[in-house]
């Protein structure tokens, strides 16, 4: 249940300005919407550069009103180079959510290595002179070679199941059993004639996981080796190697590095293995058991091939350590009470660091900083009221700086490498979005309900705002462990706001970016401690008096939509009205790697379980509810959604329903979506609706 969906949400805003539903034509605010919502998307003319640099860094290309320019470092002059190259459509290449490719090509690009039929092979590239590295695989014994499950995509972020070696002599893939495992039977093409079924191994809370396994098969002896990845040790034991995953070769290809976790994922290993012999080393032991581990932490192998940066937790805050391949921990780079975000680049001649940070003003606004590999010499680069993003040069005498802030548009500076400014770039044009009378969004802070933790949100206001009116209000949000609605970056107004709404963004203790101690509160409560939290961020704001608390809706989809259904059971007395899209109602069932990652296993935690079950909470339903799912999610199953509206039906409950035949893990289009909101919390609308 990644957090993937904000860029979805945001083009079915854009889309949905010509796709108004038939009733909402006639809805108060309808016109206003229409009048500025297509142009506040544009309202903008934004300062942020985006920036390439010559292989010297001494100079960069920029593209600004449509045309190339190029800064010459040394002279400090811009020159007009010509036409900005044409820009083609962002297209979807890959693999479909969830999945992983079917083939890979050697590094030398003379071998292309593939899976068919659940069993391996290698070819030339164009697919003549095949060899079948495996024979075993079948729809029988349910083996299959080459392919990893649903499950380790969307979770794991596993996009590929087979990995070349760097002298393209090897190439790894996954062994998965998925016999003995329970399946998911999704149907497909229902609104055709006849309809299809998927079938999908996707173990839920409690169930067995996918035996899983990594081979190897070495080109020049012909040999097909299985690793020896759980130390002799039977799968699924509780123990590490439940899950195998972030699979690469060292930089010498003579080990493959892969992550091994125990189930309950709060122990984690990098280890390698040798191909000859199968045998694995553990290089780094992590673990943090108050709740989970990040399971894929940053690493950046150094080009000396013998050391790489590694991102830890361990301190309760991620800092970087520096470590030799043979385990050996060379130093800690950065000791923090904050945590840092992301390496930028790598000086190893002079064994220096540039990395992000969240040490500025707030958890959100990050700062460049440089540091020598030993940990000496650290310092900040940016000005830490703002939130940076950084372009640096390739020899690091300078950076390209984009600043910006949720109320500040962001312009863009040439820094130096003491973090003084060189030159001014460019800065954003706000003429449009004055003339507009569009309103800057407006941060807000609140205590927690644990009555001790600040948290933050944001306000968004429609462009004809007046404080002596009362307006109603919808929280948008997802509440998934480890995001953040509050951002430091400039957006315009949600155009939602256009309708005569307030728009809200509410961070809880679920937020990233504030150290491991706060997420723990959340752990094995999920549903519960984040959801405190939101309620605490709306009831922070009754007291404004254009804040209407008696009209007070929520919406979201997948996590979001968990929360907007749980807030609107949970807190009627704050909630009306709600929008729940393709929600998760009971952990138990959702996939077992994401879920008991935060919430444990039914065994170490059957009471956390028991405490978050909407279907439980039905009876208690005052507001107004409309759930949405498709009848083809394969990430969020149908069955979510049905089970509660059968909770609903059996309680004497009337709620909508509105469904997308064959649709997939997606959302309710924006326009119905607002006339759900419009009949059920703008007071008036039956005076214009007939």
């Amino acid at each position: 249940m990644k957090n993937k969906f904000f860029l979805a949400v945001a083009l079915a805003a854009m889309i949905s300005v010509t796709q108004a539903q038939d009733k909402l034509k006639r809805m108060p605010g309808y016109e206003q919407y229409q009048k500025i919502a297509p142009q506040s998307y544009t309202a903008v003319k934004s300062g942020a550069l985006s920036t390439k640099w010559n292989t010297e860094g001494s100079s960069f290309e920029y593209v600004q009103d449509r045309k190339l320019f190029r800064y010459d470092i040394k002279s400090k002059k811009v020159t007009e180079v010509g036409q900005a190259p044409q820009v083609q459509p962002r297209r979807r290449t890959g693999p479909a959510r969830g999945r992983q490719h079917d083939s890979a090509e050697s590094p030398d690009g003379t071998l292309k290595a593939f899976t068919k039929d659940r069993n391996m092979y290698i070819s030339n590239p164009d697919g003549t002179n095949v060899t079948a590295l495996t024979t075993d695989g079948n729809e029988e014994n349910q083996v299959k070679y080459g392919i990893a499950t649903w499950v380790y995509g969307e979770e794991l972020s596993q996009n590929t199941a087979m990995w070349w070696s760097p002298d393209s002599k090897k190439v790894a893939f996954y062994k998965f059993e998925e016999k003995g495992v329970k399946k998911y039977y999704v149907l497909l093409d229902q609104l055709s004639l006849y309809d299809s079924l998927e079938i999908e191994a996707y173990p839920k809370v409690g169930e067995p996981n996918l035996p899983v396994d990594l081979m190897v098969y070495d080109l020049e002896t012909k040999k097909l080796t299985q690793l020896d990845i759980r130390d002799g040790k039977p799968f699924d034991d509780g123990d590490l190697g439940t899950y195998i995953y972030d699979i690469s070769w060292t930089p010498d290809g003579k080990e493959l590095l892969y992550h091994s976790t125990n189930r309950l994922q709060n122990v984690l290993e990098l280890r390698a293995a040798n191909p000859k012999t199968g045998k694995s080393r553990t290089i780094i032991h992590e673990e943090w058991l108050p709740s989970w581990v990040e399971n894929s932490p940053e690493m950046k192998p150094l080009d000396n091939g013998t050391q790489f940066i590694w991102a830890s937790e361990r301190s309760g805050f991620n800092n970087y350590y520096l470590y030799n391949f043979d385990g050996t921990l060379v130093s800690t780079i950065t000791k923090h009470p904050f945590e840092v975000a992301n390496i930028v680049k790598v000086d190893e001649k002079n064994q220096t660091l540039y990395y992000m940070a969240r040490s500025g003003d707030n958890h959100m606004k990050m700062q460049l900083h440089r540091v020598n590999f030993d940990g000496s010499m650290d310092v900040r680069l940016t000005d830490p009221s703002l939130h940076h993003t950084i372009s640096i040069s390739p020899d690091g005498k300078c950076f390209v700086d984009v600043a910006q802030a949720h109320d500040v548009a962001p312009f863009t500076n040439l820094i130096d490498a003491k973090g003084k400014k060189v030159a001014e770039l460019a800065k954003s044009d706000m003429s449009k979005f004055e003339s507009l009378g569009l309103r800057k969004a407006e941060m807000f802070t609140f205590t927690s309900k644990d009555g001790v933790t600040q948290l933050h949100g944001l306000i968004h206001f429609p462009s004809d705002f007046d404080p002596a009116k009362k307006y109603p209000v919808i929280l948008s949000n997802y509440g998934g462990p480890a995001t953040n609605a509050f951002r430091e970056t400039f957006v315009t107004p949600d155009p939602l706001t256009e309708y005569g709404f307030l728009v809200l963004n509410i961070d809880g203790r679920n937020v990233r970016g504030r150290g491991k101690k706060l997420l723990d509160q959340l752990y094995g409560n999920l549903g519960l401690v984040e959801m405190d939290d939101f309620a605490e961020g709306v009831k922070s704001l009754h007291s404004r008096p254009y804040f209407d608390k008696e009209r007070v809706g929520v919406y979201g989809t997948s996590y979001g939509g968990t929360t907007a259904a749980t807030m609107l059971l949970r807190f009627p007395d704050l909630f009306h009205a709600a929008v729940a899209n393709s929600s998760v109602t009971d952990w138990r069932n959702y996939d077992n790697i994401y879920t008991e990652r935060f919430m444990g296993t039914l065994e170490s935690n059957l009471e956390g379980y028991n405490r978050f079950s909407l279907m439980t909470m039905a009876d208690k339903l005052e507001g107004e509810l409309l759930i949405f799912f498709g009848t083809a999610d394969n990430n969020v199953h149908p069955s979510n959604s049905l089970q509660l509206i059968k909770a609903f039906q059996d309680a004497g409950k009337s709620i909508e329903v509105q469904i997308a035949p064959d649709g997939g893990h997606t959302a309710l289009n924006r326009d119905r979506m607002m006339e759900f909101f419009i009949k059920h919390l703008i007071t008036d609308y039956k005076k214009v609706v007939r």
